[in-house]
C-alpha cells in the first residue's frame, strides 16, 4: 500500500476515472465509486472497491473526494447540486477535481469549498486513456501547497509527472495549454501522414524515423499507428477536445492574446465535430483532413460511435 490508507470517494468512473479509481484500490485505499452508469460501478466493485447509489452516499464519510467528469456543467452539478459534494462532505475533507474545465469554475469551487472549511485542488491530467490505464499520467495541480503535499501520495499512484503549478485555477490553465499543444500535434501528424501516403513512402518506416528525431513526440508515439490504421475509436473524444479548445480561445481573448494556430486548430476540431465526428477519438482530425482533400474515407475505418 502507498502511504496511509484513505477513504476515497471517486465520482466519475468513465474512460479515465475508471482506471484511476482502480489504481487507488490496488494501492490499498478504501474507494467508493459513483457513476451514472451502473456497469462502471460494478467494475470497480469487482476489483475490490465499493459502490454508491448517489453522490451523497459516496462522499459522506470520505477523507478525500476525487471527481472526474466531462465538463463545467457536470462539475457544477456534482459540486453545487442538491446532494452534491460541497453540500455533503464533512469539514476538512480534501476535494480534488481532476476534470478539465475553465479556470474560473475551479476558482469558484475552491472559494465555495473554503466557506465550508474544505481543502480544494484542481488537478487535471494529461495522458489519455492509455496514461490512465498505465498510471503514467501527468498531473498539473492548482491550490494551496499544503493541500498539494497532502494529496501527493495519491497523485503518485495515478501519474508519473505530478507538479504543483500555482494557485487555484492554475492547473486548469496549464491543462488548456496542454490541450492546445496536443491538438496541434495531432493535426500536424495527420498532415505528415497524408503527405507521406500521397508521396508513396512506406509510412510505417517514415513515421518511425520521424519519431526518433526532433519531430518525435508522445503524440507521434501513441497516435501514429492508430492513425495509419484509421482507428478512431474514442480514447479522448473530439467533443471533449472541442470543449477544451473553447477554453483556450476564450482565455486568449480575456488575456488580449492573438494565438493564430490555436484559432485554426480550434476551427478544425469544430469542423470535424460539426460533421458528426464528436464521438471519435481526437486523432480523427485525420478524417477531417482527408475530407478537406477530397479523399474518400476507407471503408475499414473504425470510427466508434458518433
Amino acid at each position: 500500500m502507498t502511504g496511509v490508507r484513505k477513504r476515497i470517494a471517486f465520482v466519475g468512473l468513465g474512460i479515465m476515472g475508471g482506471p484511476m479509481a482502480a489504481h487507488l484500490v490496488r494501492a490499498g485505499h478504501e474507494v467508493t465509486g459513483f457513476d451514472l452508469e451502473r456497469d462502471a460501478i460494478d467494475r470497480l466493485i469487482a476489483l475490490g472497491g465499493k459502490g454508491a447509489a448517489t453522490i451523497a452516499e459516496a462522499v459522506r464519510d470520505a477523507d478525500v473526494v476525487i471527481t472526474m467528469v466531462p465538463a463545467d456543467p457536470h462539475v457544477e452539478k456534482v459540486m453545487f447540486g442538491g446532494g452534491g459534494v460541497l453540500r455533503t462532505v464533512k469539514p476538512g475533507t480534501l476535494v480534488i477535481d481532476m476534470s478539465s474545465i475553465k479556470p474560473g469554475t475551479s476558482i469558484a469551487v475552491a472559494e465555495a469549498g473554503a466557506e465550508r472549511e474544505l481543502r480544494v485542488l484542481d488537478a487535471p491530467v494529461s495522458g489519455g486513456e492509455a496514461g490512465a490505464i498505465e498510471a503514467v499520467l501527468s498531473v498539473m495541480v492548482g491550490g494551496e501547497a499544503a493541500d498539494f503535499a497532502a494529496a501527493l501520495p495519491l497523485f503518485e499512484v495515478l501519474g508519473k509527472t505530478v507538479i504543483h503549478v500555482g494557485p487555484h485555477g492554475a492547473g486548469q490553465t496549464v491543462k488548456a495549454a496542454n490541450q492546445l499543444i496536443v491538438a496541434g500535434n495531432i493535426q500536424l501528424v495527420a498532415e505528415a501522414l497524408l503527405f507521406l501516403e500521397r508521396a508513396g513512402v512506406d509510412t510505417e518506416a517514415g513515421l518511425r524515423v520521424l519519431a526518433g528525431g526532433l519531430a518525435g513526440s508522445t503524440v507521434l508515439d501513441r497516435k501514429a499507428r492508430v492513425m495509419r490504421d484509421r482507428d478512431f475509436k474514442p480514447g479522448f473524444r473530439i467533443d471533449l477536445h472541442h470543449k477544451d479548445m473553447g477554453i483556450v480561445t476564450e482565455s486568449a481573448r480575456e488575456f488580449g492574446l492573438v494565438l493564430p494556430l490555436a484559432g485554426l486548430t480550434a476551427r478544425l476540431v469544430a469542423s470535424l465535430r460539426a460533421q458528426g465526428g464528436g464521438g471519435l477519438d481526437h486523432c480523427g482530425l485525420l478524417l477531417g483532413l482527408e475530407r478537406l482533400n477530397g479523399r474518400p474515407v476507407a471503408s475499414g475505418s473504425k470510427q466508434g460511435d458518433n
